[in-house]
């Protein structure tokens, strides 16, 4: 059984002793980390965090889907969508 992911507070810990500095400080990095990766993609941009993978945001053009119940045909508009590649070091990581 997979184990259950690390909350924020687990995290902001974590990061705070790798650091060295205290809790605040630590949690207001994370945050800026995911206002600055949010803000990016968002506006069609992409972010490579070494070791970890690239953020980055792709367009879906309008397609036709169908409802699986009642068969029925629906024209779905073009969206955006967040999509992550993830780094070769931590796939690595992840298999050794």
């Amino acid at each position: 059984m997979a184990q259950k992911p690390l909350t924020k507070a687990q995290l902001v810990t974590a990061l705070a002793e790798k650091t060295g500095a205290d809790k605040k400080t630590a949690s207001l990095s994370l945050e800026a980390l995911v206002e600055i990766v949010s803000d990016e993609v968002a506006s069609g941009g992409a972010v490579t965090l070494p070791g970890l993978g690239k953020f980055y945001c792709r367009e879906r053009p309008a397609r036709t889907v169908r409802n699986p119940a009642t068969n029925e045909a629906i024209q779905k508009p073009a969206d955006r969508q967040a999509k992550v590649t993830i780094a070769k070091a931590l796939k690595d990581r992840v298999n050794a």
